[in-house]
C-alpha cells in the first residue's frame, strides 16, 4: 500500500470515529475506537507499541511507546487536547528517526473540526516544499 493510500484511509477511519464520538473525550476512547475500524477494514494495527532504540550498538527497549502503529509504516499519535505544540515536531522528528519510519501523524480529536487537529510529521522530507510538522488541510495533501 502507499503512503497516500495508507494516509487517507488512516485520515478517513478518524474522521468516523471523531464524528460518531465526538471531541473531548480520553485518547483512549478514540484509541480503542480506531482499532475496531482498522480491524473492520483489514487495517494491520498494533496499540501501544514499545519502540527500542540502537545506542552504539546496544538496544534500549521502552525508548518510547507509540500510540499506535498502522500497518508497520506509520506511528499515530494521538491527542485531546485544546491546542497542539508545534514545539512536539522536534521530538516526533526523533521518535521516526530513531524507529526507521518516515511518517506519523498527530491526530487531536479535540478539535470541532478534526481536519484542523491532524498534523504529519515527515522524517527524511517527501518534498523539499514539505514543513516538518504541516497541518494537513485535506486528505489530499496528506504525503503529497
Amino acid at each position: 500500500m502507499d503512503w497516500n493510500a495508507l494516509t487517507e484511509q488512516i485520515i478517513g477511519l478518524a474522521i468516523k470515529v471523531h464524528r460518531a464520538l465526538g471531541p473531548g473525550l480520553l485518547e483512549s476512547a478514540y484509541e480503542r475506537a480506531l482499532m475496531v475500524e482498522f480491524q473492520r477494514h483489514g487495517i494491520k494495527a498494533e496499540s501501544q507499541v514499545l519502540v527500542p532504540i540502537l545506542y552504539e550498538g546496544v538496544e534500549i527497549d521502552q525508548a518510547f511507546r507509540a500510540d499506535m502503529v498502522v500497518e508497520g509504516q506509520v506511528i499515530l499519535e494521538l491527542k485531546s487536547v485544546k491546542q497542539l505544540d508545534d514545539s512536539a515536531c522536534k521530538q516526533l522528528l526523533t521518535y521516526l528517526r530513531l524507529s526507521g519510519r518516515k511518517l506519523r501523524l498527530v491526530i487531536n480529536f479535540h478539535e470541532k473540526l478534526l481536519k484542523n487537529g491532524i498534523r504529519r510529521v515527515i522524517n527524511g522530507f517527501l518534498h523539499a516544499s514539505d514543513s516538518p510538522c504541516a497541518s494537513v488541510t485535506s486528505v489530499r495533501e496528506v504525503g503529497a
